[in-house]
């Protein structure tokens, strides 16, 4: 067999390794020719992943049985586009795929099927009389980006302006979606539909920084601190979820925002978790959602009995960087061999200038800790960030520990 991987990230990496120890050839697309996956690929093409007629015309060349991507939401819909169009397997069909990737149609559908999330206002050019409905501060979101790219908070006016402009050249459709700022912990919900029934297998928080009117996400962490009734309420959402939008067999991310008294979707997809994510749950419950998505999408029943793994915490922590060329990194290597850091996964490579903090994809690495107690891990974590620095071209740590900070 042989498969056509789309988008060459950390996660594509263990997707890869995986279709190979069955046995399956890796072709791999990627918009990059430095793809963090390519070394892993058996064939290469770099290639604009989202230029749906070059997709096809690789997987025609190359006679591939299957498209797949793990972690990446936009580019689902490209998956399942070509996968309709070939006739191939994909355990999303393209009319399913658009209505869980554009965030516009994802609202209405909420508001049809009783999803509690906030007042928003769809539009393709700023209509301050549309817009008057809405209470500020605001959030303005391109309809098909992803990593919290153009995502700003907007206190008055003219800050919404601005934002709505650079969201609207962000997006690739022009679509911008503006709706009320909903304040509260944001947790992320990873599960995974089986036959229309869909199942918990983690419930992490998503820690961010809320810089002025930015949210960058520097930290996942499992468990998410919420009650029984929180939790029986996100079931019901996921449930309610998989049937008002026809999932059937397909993994499921719910992001939400819980302030102890309401809940607030912010959005969902039928995807794993990105980046690391599949580490975080497969750490916390013994789960391997890339595993399932593979199977899922040649047609087996997934595995998701859940494990104990003798973790209670377990946290993958995101770094970022002060703006340089960046050229290496220094003791990460080691913090993994004392057993400090269970996993550490570069996302850039050697060269690579890095712009500062604007999104979640300005990110230069990550790594996953556990622990048993947040004692254990803040501790486990001070020594980690005492031994281990970000060199750019000019010798400098441009490493920011600040947004690490301890675990409360």
């Amino acid at each position: 067999m042989k498969a056509l991987v789309i988008a060459g990230g950390v996660p594509q990496v263990e997707l890869i390794n995986q279709l190979k120890a069955r046995g399956i050839t890796t072709v791999l697309a990627d918009g990059s020719p430095n793809a963090v996956a390519r070394p892993y690929a058996d064939i290469f093409y770099h290639v604009d992943i989202f230029d749906v007629p070059a997709v096809k015309a690789i997987a025609e060349k190359e006679k591939v049985d299957f498209l797949l991507t793990v972690c990446a939401d936009q580019v689902l819909l490209v998956v399942a586009e070509v996968s309709e169009m070939l006739g191939l397997p994909c355990y999303i069909d393209f009319d399913t795929a658009k209505n869980v990737s554009d965030k516009i149609r994802m609202k209405r559908i909420f508001k049809e099927i009783g999803i509690p999330s906030t007042a928003y206002v769809e539009t393709d050019h700023l209509d301050p009389e549309a817009i008057s409905a809405l209470r500020y501060p605001l959030v303005v979101k391109p309809v098909d980006a992803y990593s919290s790219k153009g995502v700003r908070k907007a206190e008055n006016e003219e800050e919404l302006k601005r934002y709505y402009e650079e969201a609207r050249q962000i997006s690739r459709s022009g679509g911008v979606i503006v709706e009320e700022f909903f304040r509260g912990e944001e947790i992320s919900v990873d599960a995974f539909v089986v036959d229309g029934k869909a199942r918990i297998l983690a419930v992490t928080n998503s820690e961010k920084v809320c810089d002025a009117d930015r949210f960058v996400i520097f930290r996942g962490r499992y468990p998410a601190a919420a009650s029984d009734v929180l939790l029986q309420k996100i079931a019901d959402i996921a449930q309610k979820i998989a049937d008002g939008f026809g999932l059937v067999n397909s993994p499921l991310l719910i992001q939400l925002l819980n302030n102890g008294d309401d809940i607030s979707v912010l959005e969902f997809c039928a995807r794993t978790g990105g980046n690391m994510k599949w580490l975080l749950i497969k750490y916390s419950c013994g789960v391997d959602v890339i595993t399932a998505t593979i199977d899922i999408t040649l047609g087996l029943k997934p595995d998701l009995t859940r494990k104990d793994t003798g973790h209670a915490i377990v946290v993958n922590d995101f770094i970022y960087c002060h703006p340089g060329v960046f050229d290496h990194f220094e003791g990460f290597d080691e913090m993994v061999a004392q057993g400090l850091i269970n996993e550490f996964h570069p996302v850039r490579i050697r060269g690579t200038e890095m712009h500062g903090v604007t999104s979640s994809s300005d990110r230069i690495a990550g790594m996953n800790i556990v622990a048993d107690s947040v004692e254990e891990f803040n501790e486990k974590e001070k020594t980690i960030l005492q031994h281990v620095k970000v060199i750019d071209a000019e010798g400098r740590d441009i490493m920011r520990r600040e947004l690490l900070p301890p675990l409360q």
